[in-house]
C-alpha cells in the first residue's frame, strides 16, 4: 500500500523544519519568549548594547533641559523623549530630540522646565520618518534581547 502525501502537508512540514532549525540555531535549549511578562518589566540599562538599543542618564540639576549621557542605536536612529515618572508609571512627554547613534552628550529642550527633587525618565521612539515626534504615533523603541521597552529613570536636584 503507498501513501500519498499532498502539498499542503508538504509546505507544513517544511515550515515546521525551519522553526525547528531555528530554535536549533538560536540557542538550542532556551525556549523563545513571545510576550513579556508584564508591562512593568522595563530596560532600565546604563550598558551600551548597539543591538538592542541603549541609554544612558545620571541624576542631575532641574532645568529647561535634560542632558543625556549617551545613547547606542543601530540605524536609522530613534526619537529620545524626557517624560514625567511616578514610580515605573511614566506621565506626560517634556521634550524630544532626534537621535543618530550612536550618539552621547545629548542635550534635549523641554517645553517646560522640570522641578527639583522629582523622577523622570528618559524613553526611546522608533521614528516613523515624518520629521516630527509624536508619542501617539511612533512606536515605543524595544530592546531586541527582552521585548521591554528602553527607558532609563533619574531624578533632578537643587
Amino acid at each position: 500500500m503507498t501513501q500519498r502525501f499532498s502539498f499542503v502537508s508538504f509546505i507544513a512540514g517544511v515550515m515546521l523544519g525551519a522553526l525547528l532549525a531555528g530554535v536549533w540555531f538560536s540557542g538550542g535549549g532556551t525556549s523563545p519568549t513571545l510576550f513579556p511578562s508584564s508591562s512593568s518589566s522595563l530596560a532600565t540599562t546604563t550598558a551600551l548594547s548597539r543591538e538592542s538599543g541603549a541609554v544612558s542618564v545620571a541624576d542631575q540639576p532641574s532645568g529647561e533641559s535634560v542632558t543625556i549621557e549617551s545613547i547606542t542605536v543601530p540605524p536609522p536612529g530613534v526619537w529620545v523623549a524626557v517624560r514625567e515618572a511616578s514610580g515605573t508609571d511614566l506621565g506626560n512627554v517634556l521634550g524630544a530630540e532626534r537621535v543618530v547613534g550612536p550618539h552621547g552628550n545629548i542635550i534635549v529642550s523641554l517645553l517646560r522646565p522640570t522641578e527639583p527633587s522629582r523622577s523622570y525618565a528618559v524613553q526611546l521612539y522608533r521614528d516613523d520618518n515624518n520629521g516630527n515626534f509624536d508619542p501617539a504615533v511612533n512606536s515605543v523603541y524595544v530592546d531586541f534581547d527582552t521585548g521591554a521597552r528602553v527607558v532609563a529613570f533619574f531624578t533632578t536636584t537643587q
